[in-house]
C-alpha cells in the first residue's frame, strides 16, 4: 500500500505532451471564432487568413524576406518529404541520425528514393561527429531530436560557402532555439509543436537556393500531387501565397494565427526562446539534486530546451533488463497521469526507457516547478512497491 506523503502543490496545467503539446497559456475555443468556417479556402477571405498565418510566421521567427513561407499537407512530415522528394538527386546525400525521426529520413532517402547517402549517426542522446560534414553533399537533418532530447548547438559546422543544399527538420526547435538561417535551405515544422497548434498541417520555408534547386532539377522518379512545388519549371508561387495544395482546416489555420499573435503579444521569439530555456532550467536544477534520474543528453551544450528527456539512472532500476526499465518508465507515466500532474510523459517508443516532458513556451514554468516533488513522489512510490514481498 503506498503510504508516501503527495505533494501539496498541483501544476496547474498538467500537459507536458511533446506533440501535440500544450496550448498557449488563456487559450480557449472561443479564440477561434473568426475562423473561416463553410467557406472555400481559396475564397478572398480565406487566402487572406491563410497569408495572414504566413505573414506573422514570418515575422515571429524571423524569417529573411527573400525566403517562400507555404503551408502544406502531412505535418512536419508533409513538409519534410516534399522537400527530399523534390530536391534531393543531384548531388551527393548526408544525413545525420540521432533520434527516431532522423533515422525515418535515412529510411526513405535510402530505400524509398534509393539514392546512395552517406549516413552520420549516433546513439541517442549524443550527436553524430559534425566534422564529417561536406559542402559539396546535400544535407538533411533534424535541428532538435524531439526523441532523443538533443539539439545540435548551433550551424556552425554548415559551411557559408556550401555547395549543396541543406534541408532541416525543425519542428522541435522553431520557437524555441536560434536557427540560423544563412546555414538552412529547406526549413520545416509543424503547429502542433511549440506553438501548441492543432495537428495535420505543416509549414516549409524555402530559401532562393532552395528555390533555384526546385527550378533546376527534375527529379527521376513520379512526384505525387502533394509533393509538387513547381509548375512549368518554376516554383509555384501561389503555394506560399495562401493558396495551398490540398484544403487545410480553417479551424487549424485560426488556432496557428491565434498563438502566433499570442506570441506576439509576449515578446516574440526572444520571450519563447526565454521561456523554454526557463522550464529547462528548473529542470536542470532538479536534476542536479536528484539521484535517481539524469538528462539522456547529458551533454549540457546539446541539450534540448523543448524535447526534455530523462533516464532513470538509480541502481536498483538501470541494473535491469531493458524490458523491466521500460515498463517501469511506462509504470512512472501512468502514475502520474492517474494523478493528474502530468499527461503523455512516457519516452518515445524507439528510444531508451525513461520519461519527456516538453518544455516549450506555451508550457508555465511555474508548472515545470511544481512537477518535479511529483517526479520524486511517483519514484520513491514505484521503488517501495516493487520492493514490498
Amino acid at each position: 500500500m503506498n503510504t508516501l506523503a503527495k505533494p501539496a502543490l498541483r501544476p496547474a496545467r498538467p500537459e507536458f505532451s511533446s506533440g501535440p503539446c500544450a496550448k498557449r497559456p488563456g487559450w480557449t475555443p472561443e479564440n477561434l471564432k473568426s475562423a473561416v468556417l463553410g467557406r472555400s479556402h481559396r475564397s478572398k477571405i480565406g487566402k487572406a487568413r491563410l497569408q495572414e498565418a504566413i505573414d506573422r510566421t514570418r515575422s515571429v521567427l524571423q524569417v529573411p524576406d527573400d525566403f517562400l513561407i507555404g503551408i502544406v499537407p502531412g505535418s512536419d512530415t508533409g513538409a519534410v518529404e516534399m522537400a527530399m522528394w523534390s530536391m534531393l538527386g543531384p548531388r551527393p546525400v548526408q544525413l545525420l541520425a540521432f533520434e527516431s525521426f532522423g533515422k525515418d529520413w535515412v529510411t526513405d532517402v535510402t530505400k524509398q528514393l534509393k539514392i546512395p547517402a552517406e549516413v552520420l549517426d549516433a546513439p541517442y542522446g549524443q550527436l553524430p561527429d559534425l566534422s564529417k560534414v561536406r559542402k559539396d553533399a546535400d544535407l538533411v537533418f533534424t535541428w532538435n531530436g524531439t526523441t532523443s532530447g538533443v539539439r545540435v548547438p548551433n550551424a556552425d559546422f554548415i559551411a557559408a560557402d556550401r555547395e549543396g543544399i541543406v534541408i532541416c527538420d525543425a519542428t522541435s526547435a522553431a520557437f524555441a532555439q536560434d536557427l540560423d538561417w544563412t546555414k538552412i535551405d529547406a526549413v520545416t515544422f509543424s503547429w502542433q509543436k511549440a506553438l501548441g497548434g492543432e495537428a495535420a498541417h505543416g509549414v516549409l520555408i524555402l530559401s532562393p537556393r532552395a528555390v533555384a534547386r526546385l527550378e533546376s532539377h527534375t527529379p527521376a522518379w513520379p512526384m505525387p500531387k502533394l509533393f509538387r512545388m513547381t509548375k512549368g519549371g518554376k516554383v509555384n508561387l501561389e503555394i506560399f501565397e495562401g493558396a495551398t495544395i490540398n484544403t487545410p482546416s480553417m479551424l487549424a489555420v485560426e488556432d496557428a494565427i491565434d498563438a502566433l499573435k499570442w506570441a506576439e503579444a509576449i515578446g516574440g521569439l526572444t520571450e519563447m526562446r526565454r521561456r523554454a530555456d526557463a522550464n529547462l532550467a528548473i529542470l536542470a536544477e532538479w536534476v542536479a539534486q536528484t539521484t535517481w534520474v539524469d538528462f539522456l543528453a547529458e551533454d549540457a551544450s546539446i541539450r534540448s530546451n523543448t524535447s526534455v528527456c530523462l533516464k532513470v539512472v538509480d541502481p536498483r532500476v538501470a541494473g535491469l533488463p531493458a524490458d523491466a526499465q521500460a515498463e517501469i518508465a511506462k509504470k512512472l507515466a501512468a502514475m502520474l497521469e492517474k494523478e493528474g500532474v502530468a499527461l503523455d510523459i512516457g519516452g518515445y517508443r524507439d528510444a531508451p526507457p525513461g520519461l519527456r516532458i516538453w518544455c516549450g513556451a506555451t508550457v508555465e514554468t511555474s508548472d515545470v516547478d511544481a512537477l518535479t516533488p511529483w517526479l520524486d513522489w511517483a519514484f520513491a512510490t514505484l521503488v517501495a512497491e516493487l520492493q514490498t514481498p
